[in-house]
């Protein structure tokens, strides 16, 4: 055979796993390029399986063939495909027939093949954002990609442009990164994830030999992939979850914070940007729970709290160090053609009297460059910072940021201000966004410890001279030893906010307040704190303005808003609000709260900040940020959004840069935008006129969720009916499933295995229930859909209901539910599932869920019938457990939990927002 044979025969047989592939999407209407990368993914997949085990493609195609045909049939349903036909139960008793080996490869290779997806739905939206930018003319008016200039351009018109750039001044976005285990994926996968995505986006543009070498390529990593366990070998510990946000830093904040600044005075300073003084301020400063959250996680320890705060601050001026060199090298402006100012020569002179041994390096270039020189001993300075040399290191973040402005400010008055305002500038904007820490640390306790704690030492001594302390009281006095360690090592923005869980009184504020006291022999050694109230169960969300009021009258809170003019932040948890009363009632609640709070801020002239403890699922205030913040209620964001960003959440949002650009710029306009009058009219007019409404619909879905929960045995049955236990077994985080606290029922639970659970198993009552009943005793959907259309609250709320609810599956919610061998509690969700997708559909106005929505409404429909595969292999395998575990040898055993639990990583990439 020739080599021309061979092509031609290898592209023969391309064309027909190509065609076979298609046949997969031919009844789903996706855009075209996102069409064609799940055909290319789908073919190398098969192709594979095909290398690996002939049988195990065949058993994928004929599984996914009978249940994508079923789920024709199931998108049609009233109901959401509540009944079973004969397609689903053709693909049913096949998985029935497999081994318990076979079905894990299988739900390997149908997790692999999310991971594909969720890649090319990345890569769709990524050609997207760029489509839109080549049609942006910065000429024009406005800029429709960018969020950010578009929200400054309404602000300008509706408020003028003076008050406008007071509230840009203003303008504060702090995203805080979590380490709650909701990220299923293990590091090694997310390797192999990253590769694909640079294959992918070069495959459009290749042709010939270079297109076959990149399919090999990809195929070799799809390979690797199949073949890596999708459940890491162990959970890590909280230095190691720190990893998490140094490497989302390295390969995306870092460089992508300041091309959002620079985008922004693109359009407002024109052909000047780059030239003058910047326009944006640097506005985003991220902070950490990860190595300081110890609310129910006795991993995280004062020494873990030191370690990760260390870890941060090296590899933060590190990173600066390197980039300052960089730009030092750059700065080759001889001083005939680019005079240094006076200003600079002194720093110079300065730097001389400091080191000979560090300016002696930069003395040949001196004379002639100098500007070059003196970056290039900042750079050893900041070298000097990490080994914490005395005699040259800096103090302090500000010492060098007033170095980097007497170098800007002299390239400036020598006429070079493309420099100034360019790379120099970058690298300021870089110092301003991150410190020397890189974010900023918030400790968190729950209200329980401290008051234990003070009990233990009111009765022993502070050192236990009457008596031995509990070990908890001396990791609490540890714990604000820490923190007062790493304000004086690193600096106060490093670690000075402290959050108490389940705030009930003005009291749990006052004893955060006298046990940092108490930890310290001398009063000078006392760090300075800002201690944050979090009010997270429906009680205390109700109480919270009388919480608040008693707040105000500490002498300790007296002197903090003294110090900082005023300003005060307060967190709402958005995750035990909902599982305390479930997720209609507690959005209404957490509104409720957020108007209270923004007017008892006005009265008592509190420069308010909230902050939203939000998850990634629905179930836990997730969905968009955006329209999250601009629903909220008026004088409640004051130009400042701070939120909790967790698991899967923080690699969908921040892990790709251009995807990362487009939600920074989105939050941040909302946030700007918040402030607008049209909007604050708006929310304010629209909250009023359906407050009624809004009242009906808190109580009937508040009782509906409450009698589920009260139902006798009801945390036992959720036990059985979802991978609750199994999920524990998980080592995707350091944090344990439960708060410590002596958890012995459902109250005791956290919120992400109660949503995790209930996403797993396809029902996502989390999310949903509740709202059904409540809208059916209200009887009137013409008010509904006003409300929809009108309310931003109710909008977003519906949206993210309607979302949720393309992710459940009635057909495989059953098999789940009959596990637990209770009718009555199965009937209760079931009815109630088909209830609020009546409902929510009618007031939407789609026959089936997230219709309207063109593209993420067609993906989740092509997904479906791959997550149905994977609930099948699951829910089989703990009816093994629930029901025959006595007759189970250990091997078999653990061979059904590792499916469970192969399961549960590819479920959480197939529904993404898992917890």
């Amino acid at each position: 055979m020739t080599e021309r044979d061979t092509i031609a025969k290898r592209d023969d047989q391309r064309a027909a796993a190509e065609a076979e592939a298609a046949k997969t999407f031919a009844n789903v209407k996706l855009p075209e390029s996102l069409r064609d990368n799940l055909e290319l993914f789908l073919r190398l997949l098969r192709e594979v399986l095909s290398e690996y085990s002939p049988e195990l493609r065949s058993t994928f195609d004929e599984v996914l063939a009978d249940l994508i045909a079923a789920d024709e049939v199931g998108v049609v349903s009233a109901t959401g495909a509540s009944t079973e036909d004969e397609n689903f139960q053709a693909a049913y008793e096949l998985m029935r027939g497999l081994t318990v080996e076979q079905q894990t490869m299988l739900t390997r290779a149908l997790t692999a093949y999310f991971h594909l997806a969720n890649l090319s739905e990345e890569n769709f939206r990524v050609q997207t954002l760029h489509e839109r930018e080549r049609e942006v003319s910065l000429d024009s008016e406005t800029d429709e990609s960018n969020a950010l200039a578009m929200a400054y351009h309404q602000l300008v018109e509706e408020a003028g442009e003076q008050h406008a750039n007071e509230l840009l001044a203003r303008l504060e976005f702090h995203p805080v990164f979590t380490a709650h285990p909701t990220e299923a994926r293990r590091k090694a996968v997310e390797g192999k994830i990253r590769r694909i995505a640079c294959l992918l986006e070069q495959h459009p543009h290749l042709g010939g030999s270079d297109l076959a070498e990149n399919e090999r390529h990809m195929l070799q990593e799809i390979d690797a992939l199949l073949r890596t366990s999708s459940i890491a070998l162990k959970k890590p510990t909280p230095v190691e979850e720190a990893d998490t946000i140094i490497d989302i830093f390295d390969n995306t904040l870092f460089d992508m914070v300041p091309q959002v600044y620079r985008r922004f005075d693109d359009w407002v300073l024109g052909d000047n940007a780059g030239k003058v003084q910047p326009f944006c301020p640097a506005f985003f400063h991220p902070g950490s729970w990860i190595g300081s959250d110890r609310d129910g996680n006795p991993n995280v320890t004062a020494k873990v709290s030191r370690a990760v705060a260390a870890k941060f601050f090296t590899h933060m001026v590190a990173t600066l160090e390197d980039k300052c060199r960089r730009v030092g090298r750059n700065l080759t402006l001889d001083v005939d053609h680019t005079k240094p100012s006076a200003e600079l020569v002194n720093l110079w002179n300065h730097q001389v009297e400091m080191s000979e041994k560090l300016t002696a390096r930069a003395e040949l270039i001196s004379e002639s460059e100098l500007h070059r020189a003196v970056m290039l001993v900042m750079a050893d300075r900041l070298k000097a910072t990490i080994v914490r040399n005395s005699d040259t290191m800096y103090r302090c973040c500000d010492e060098f940021l007033s170095d980097l402005r007497i170098v800007q400010r002299s390239l400036v008055a020598g006429g070079a201000t493309r420099a100034a305002y360019g790379p120099v500038q970058t690298l300021i904007w870089q110092t301003e966004t991150f410190g020397f820490h890189m974010v900023e640390m918030e400790f968190r306790q729950h209200s329980l410890v401290h008051s234990r704690a003070l009990a233990d030492i009111k009765k022993h001594g502070r050192n236990g001279e009457r008596g031995a302390l509990d070990p908890m009281t001396r990791e609490v006095l540890d714990t604000f030893r820490a923190l007062g360690s790493i304000q004086k090592r690193y600096g106060a923005k490093m670690a000075r906010r402290y959050i108490i869980s389940f705030t009930k009184s003005a009291q749990n504020v006052a004893d955060v307040y006298e046990l940092n006291r108490i930890a310290f022999a001398h009063a000078e050694d006392v760090p300075t704190i800002d201690v944050i109230p979090l009010f997270e169960q429906l009680e205390d969300l109700e109480n919270c303005v009388d919480v608040l009021d008693d707040m105000l009258k500490l002498p300790d809170v007296q002197t903090r808003l003294a110090a900082t003019n005023r300003r005060m932040e307060v967190m709402l948890g958005y995750s035990d609000s909902s599982k305390d009363a479930g997720p209609t009632t507690a959005t209404l609640a957490l509104h409720s709260a957020q108007e209270r709070i923004a007017q008892w801020a006005r009265r008592n002239h509190i420069d308010l900040v909230l902050m939203h403890g939000r998850g990634g699922a629905v179930g836990r205030g997730g969905g968009p940020a955006n329209r999250a913040v601009l629903a909220q209620p008026a004088g409640s964001v004051n130009c400042f959004f701070k939120l909790t960003e967790q698991g899967e959440v923080i690699f969908a949002r921040y892990g790709n840069p251009v995807l990362a650009q487009r939600h920074l710029e989105s939050v941040a306009g909302a946030t700007l935008l918040q402030s607008a009058p049209s909007v604050e009219k708006t929310n304010t007019e629209m909250t009023k006129k359906y407050a009624d409404m809004a009242a009906e619909l808190y109580d009937a879905s508040h009782d509906h969720f409450v009698e589920l929960l009260n139902t006798p045995d009801f945390t036992p049955w959720f036990s059985t009916v979802t991978p609750l236990v199994e999920i524990g077994l998980l080592p995707i985080g350091s944090r344990p499933a439960k708060r410590g606290l002596g958890a012995k029922s459902l109250d005791d639970l956290r919120t992400i295995p109660w949503v995790f659970s209930w996403s797993q198993a396809r029902i996502n009552l989390a999310a949903w229930y509740g709202l059904g009943t409540a809208c059916e005793k209200l009887g009137n959907l013409d008010l509904l859909r006003a409300a929809y259309k009108e309310w931003p609250l109710f909008t977003t709320f519906i949206d993210n209901i309607e979302m949720s609810i393309a992710k459940t599956d009635g057909r495989i919610a059953r098999h789940y539910l009959a596990l637990g061998d209770r009718d009555d509690l199965a009937k209760m969700v079931m009815d109630e599932m088909a209830l609020t997708r009546k409902w929510t559909l009618a007031i939407v106005g789609d026959e089936w869920p997230l219709q309207h929505r063109r593209v993420l409404g067609q993906a989740i429909r092509v997904r479906n019938p791959y997550v149905d595969a994977l609930s099948i292999s699951q829910v089989r395998a703990l009816t093994a457990l629930r029901e025959h575990e006595a007759e189970l040898t250990a091997k078999e055993r653990d061979a059904y939990i590792k499916l469970i639990l192969s399961a549960v990583a590819g479920v959480s990439a197939g529904l993404q927002n898992t917890g």
